[in-house]
Parts: structure tokens; sequence; C-alpha cells
């Protein structure tokens, strides 16, 4: 494990949401951070100097959830208004819609391979898609309340959940059975996810706490009291070693896993802080809260490099696995021995150079519209067989959508020109995919119509045969 001396540094933020950030992901490359908020929109963001923004407009309430699918040619987003989108994260950003809950969906999650999609929601049910045909699998309902998160294990066989009942459940995939239960007396977990290793689940709790829990043993490992208000997020850097918290107290805090202590105290937000995430590297780690601002840091602590990160952790990934407790207490002198107190960091005063904080923004409409002038131009969706292929089965894109042109659409996002355009208002939006809404019930009526009506001619045909022959075995027999 190689150690730097420098300690977290805030590099960048992001200004365009109206409103509180809810969730963020950084894309697998590392080049691109989407964000979802309160303001009802989606944002994807370019590191880029002077790159512009997209704003995704579709959802009709609060974006509570938001994730790049592994391979990044897909972004899953949940909402407040009951819906899970898919998006081609690109300047066209085209989405698919599918009703998914009864109720407000809290979160999405894809598995590691990008075959499912895991939504958890306030009907209290965890749902499985199955992404090839954007097609509902099964339910996992034994909760009692609202269901907040849910999250894969890394090989894909379990999952995660956390609900306002107060209790975390491991469910197998394969059975869809739970087959683990922890349970608090206190409050409830506002998220939960898996180590890198699959071996542990963090928990962030509405009553100040972080737990660590053992997935085998069924015991709670570690318990951290260092917020002073409800923890919202938490996520795990990718050695393993490390993990980050987002609290309502308007700090992260920075826990090193290996000696079960808080190494840093990271205070650059003004209010709650509500989500937090590193990259999939680890090289960097975004936040987001109640200030509407995205802070975008570079860690500096731990530079791994992410192959051999998850090189290692593929060797953890099974329950034949040996024992795993060593992944979780320390076999080596570690790079923080030394320090004895936590280390806090206010980054307003460190950050100097703010000119690209806030990049132009384009509104890209859900049904495939652009704002390129003071007009909304409206386009007819793609025909293209390829394209097609690509975003319906996401999983299968090393076949059936080259990379090449992946890449080409990854240069399309960040070659953009730099002027700013006109945001088209949200009324006006709504209005428009309200008549998009309704021109695709009439074509479907038009089509059970037509369909009815192929049925009808050919009964009338079969009938009119039917009364030939018999007119002719009449005739025959006089």
């Amino acid at each position: 494990m190689a150690c730097a001396p420098e300690d977290p540094v805030l590099e960048r933020y992001f200004k365009g949401h109206k409103a509180a950030i809810t969730s963020l992901d950084f894309s697998p490359n590392g080049k691109h951070l989407a964000t979802a908020s309160w303001d009802t929109f989606l944002m994807l963001w370019n590191f880029k100097p002077q790159a512009r923004a997209f704003r995704y407009v579709g959802h009709k309430d609060v974006v509570t959830s938001v994730q790049f699918s592994p391979l990044g040619n897909l972004l899953a987003s949940a909402s407040r208004d009951r819906t899970v989108r898919l998006w081609i994260p690109d300047k066209r950003g085209k989405s698919s819609e599918f009703k998914a809950h009864t109720a407000p969906v809290r979160s999405v999650d894809f598995s590691a391979d990008g075959q499912y999609l895991a939504t958890a929601s306030e009907d209290k049910s965890i749902k499985v898609w199955n992404m090839y045909r954007q097609r509902f699998l099964y339910s996992l309902c034994r909760h009692t309340h609202w269901a907040r998160c849910a999250k894969f294990s890394p090989d894909g066989r379990l999952i995660v959940s956390c609900s306002e009942d107060k209790t975390i459940k491991i469910w197998d995939t394969t059975s869809k059975q739970c087959v683990s239960n922890f349970s608090d007396s206190v409050g409830f977990a506002n998220f939960v996810d898996f180590s890198p290793n699959g071996t542990c689940i963090a928990s962030a709790g509405s009553d100040h706490t972080v737990k660590i829990w053992d997935i085998r043993l069924n015991k709670l490992l570690q318990h951290y009291q260092v917020h002073s208000g409800g923890v919202n997020c938490v996520s795990f850097h990718p050695s393993g070693n490390y993990l980050i918290t987002a609290s309502s107290d308007g700090t992260l805090k920075i826990l090193d896993l290996l000696e079960g202590r808080l190494i840093y105290t990271l205070q650059g937000h003004s209010g709650p802080v509500f989500t937090v995430s590193f990259s999939k590297g680890g090289e960097l780690f975004s936040s987001g809260g109640a200030d509407m601002q995205i802070l975008l840091w570079r860690t500096n602590f731990d530079e791994l490099n992410s192959k051999d990160v998850l090189k290692r952790n593929l060797k953890r990934l099974h329950f034949d696995s040996p024992p795993h407790l060593l992944d979780i207490y320390p076999r080596t002198p570690h790079c923080h021995e030394g320090k004895i107190e936590t280390v806090e960091i206010n980054p307003k005063i460190e950050v100097t150079d703010l000119r690209t904080s806030t990049p132009p923004v384009v509104d890209i409409l859900s049904f495939g519209s652009t704002t390129t002038t003071d007009t909304v131009v409206r386009t007819l969706p793609d025909k293209d067989e390829e394209l097609c292929k690509y975003f319906l089965n996401p999983s299968l894109m090393s076949s059936e959508y080259p990379r090449t042109t992946l890449k080409k659409k990854s240069e399309d996002i960040s070659d953009l020109p730099s002027e700013s355009q006109r945001s088209i208002p949200l009324a006006v939006t709504e209005a428009l995919e309200h008549i998009m809404e309704q021109l695709n019930v009439l074509t479907q009526t038009v089509s059970i119509l037509e369909q009815r009506l192929t049925l009808t001619e050919d009964k009338l045909k079969d009938c009119l045969a039917n009364q030939q022959r018999l007119c002719h075995a009449m005739r025959h027999k006089m």
C-alpha cells in the first residue's frame, strides 16, 4: 500500500442545481459526475475545463438516487414520482421510463455485471429488474416500513437493504429469501453498502452512528459515534481500508477501518450533507448537500492503482474464501500510525481558482429534444437498430455496440462548445411531455385497433372460405 503525505484537498465545486443534492455517482472512467436533486433534474458534469454540463429533464418529482452502469453506457435514476428512468449519458440524453413502484423510489443500484437493477421504495419492497429487456423479475417484501436503500454485493449473489423498520436485511438473489437480519432499537439506517471485498456492510444511521457489520458471522465489528447529526450516506474507498461519511451536521468524516478510528473531518458545506462517493479508482471523491453545491475533492491520503485493488478484491468475492477477519484488522504497519489527533480540513480557505466552478448548462429533454436556439426543436426517436440494441441491452455492449462508438460519444460530450444555452422553462417541458404521453397513448390505441381489425378480417376470410367449401360440397352432392 502506497502512502501519500498530503491530506485531502478540495479541487473545485459545481453549481447548477436549484435545490438540495440528493445523490451522486462517478462514471467508471472517472471523467464525469452525475448528480440528482430535489429540483427534479439530473445533471452530468464534465471535469474538463470550460466543458458544458447537461441537465436532464424528465422526472416529475424529487430525484432521489442516480447511478452509472458498470460500463458507463447507462445512467439509472429513481424519483419520488414512483418511476425509474434509464438514460444514455450523452448530449441527446435519450431515456426510457418504467413505472417501478406504487410509492416513491428511494434508490437504484446496478449489479456488477450490469445485467440487473435493484430498486428500493417507500412501498416497503425491493424490486429486481432485468436490464436486457427492462423487465421486472421479482420483489423482496419482508420490510414492514419504508425501504430506503438496496445494494448488490460485488459478486451479485446478495442484496443488502435497509428500512425505517430499523432493520438491515441480507437477501439471497438465487433463493429470493432473507438470509440475515440486523436490527437496531435506537435508529434506522439511511444508507447501506457492501465493502469492496463483499465480506462486510456499512450502515449510515439516523442515530448519528456508523456501523460495520460482518455478514458471515452476523456480528457488529465496528461502531463509530463521530457525528453530531444523522448520517445520510457512506462510501467505501476501493481498497476497503477507508470509509467516508456524510452527515446532517454539515461535515464529511473519513474513517480508517484498519485502525478503527476517525482520521479526517472535512468542513466545506453550509448545511446538511446528503451524499458522498469515491470515484471508482479512489483518487477522487465528491459530496453534495442542502447548499446545492457539489464539491470535488482529491483523496491524496491513499493512492492505489485501481486495477491492483480490483484484482485483489476479486479473491474475496465468494463464500468459499478463507476466513476474512484479516481484511478488517491490520497485518502491517499503517501509514497513519503516527497520527493521534483527527485532522480538520476547511476547504473554503484552500480553493483559489474557481473559474470553471459554474459551467454553462444545457437542458436535455427526456423525449430527445435539446435547446440549441430560442425555440424548441423536437426530434423523432432514432431508428438506428444499433443504438436501439445498445440502449435495450447495455450488458451486451461489447458485441452489440462497439467501444469505438462509445468513445466517440464521450468525446462528443467533452468537445462541445462552451457558450451558454437558454434553458427551457419547466412548465413548457412538462406540457410537451404530457403531449408526448398522450400521443403515445393514441399510437397504442391505433395499434390495438389495427390488430383487432386484422383479426376480424382474418375471421371473415375464414368464414367466406368455409361457406364456399359448403356450397361446393352441396353442389357436388346434388
